[in-house]
């Protein structure tokens, strides 16, 4: 039996005119630094727009804890947020959370 996967959740804020160029960023630069990380299984952006604000969630997937530790570090609460990223987000969290994938695939299929 293989272990259940490791779901990462970030949450942001970003204006409407805003929230394209983040998911440029995500799939342009977000998506390609993931595949080089061992262990990373899938990532996901959602997006609810409420008039003029809009908010981004980000969920990744991981084999383990040390799969995401190859990704953000030691602290594997702390969000990694490029500077580009930080610049057209008017709000975000500063810590992730994490949650064992208890129900369902490990991860969703990826588009091509």
């Amino acid at each position: 039996m293989t272990a259940p996967a490791v779901a990462r959740r970030w949450c942001a804020r970003v204006t409407a005119a805003g929230a394209d160029a983040y998911e440029e960023h995500f799939r342009s630069a977000v998506l390609p630094q993931l595949a080089g990380v061992e262990g990373w299984l899938g990532a996901q952006l959602l997006r609810h727009d409420d008039g003029d604000e809009v908010e981004l969630v980000a969920l990744t997937y991981f084999e383990s804890l040390d799969a995401i530790r190859r990704f953000a570090g030691p602290d594997l609460e702390r969000a990694v947020v490029a500077p580009e990223a930080r610049r057209v987000l008017t709000g975000f969290d500063e810590r992730v959370r994490h949650y064992r994938v208890a129900v369902g695939p490990a991860v969703p299929s990826q588009p091509s």
